[in-house]
Order: structure tokens, then sequence, then C-alpha cells
């Protein structure tokens, strides 16, 4: 995935500061909408998007935990109903 997050960054970059013209801008769009809409890469990108909305919910919970984790080190307390309390600046948040 990082490849080819690279190879489309430098795509990117070749397109916008080369000054080849047109014909070669053309070119260049012709692979780069190829390469978009390959299956494969569709596909990909789809078990990606998929991957990430499944994990997202557990990676929320695991933020929240080590968030309630520092919060408990800070204040040197646990909260006693279970629930993990964030609190603003003024402390009102749940």
């Amino acid at each position: 995935m990082k490849k080819l997050m690279l190879l489309a960054a430098v795509a990117i970059g070749y397109v916008l500061g080369a000054r080849a013209g047109r014909q070669r801008y053309d070119q260049i769009m012709g692979l780069v909408n190829g390469i978009k809409n390959n299956p494969r890469v569709q596909a990909t990108a789809h078990q990606a998007m998929d991957t990430a909305k499944e994990q997202a919910p557990v990676v929320a919970d695991k933020v929240t935990q080590a968030a309630a984790a520092a919060a408990s080190k800070v204040t040197g307390h646990t909260p006693s109903n279970g629930r993990h309390h964030m609190a603003g600046p003024q402390g009102d948040l749940p």
C-alpha cells in the first residue's frame, strides 16, 4: 500500500510539475485512469475501506481506553461508575 501511495504521489508531482505539454499530460492521465479503473485496484480499495470500517469501533475503543488511562495517571484516580469521563477545560464532557 505504501508503494502505491508513493507511486501516486510521484505521478501527481510529475504531472503538476512537468512542462512536457498536453500530449504528455494526456498520456499520463490515460495511465492514471487505467490504473484507477483496474478491477484489481478497485477491489483492493473496497477491501481497504471495508477493513477500515470494521476496525473503526475497535480503534475508537482502544483510543478511549488509552485516554482514560492517561487521564487517571494525571488525576490520580479512576472513575467509580465504570464509565470513562473525559473532562474538557470546563470539565463538562461525558
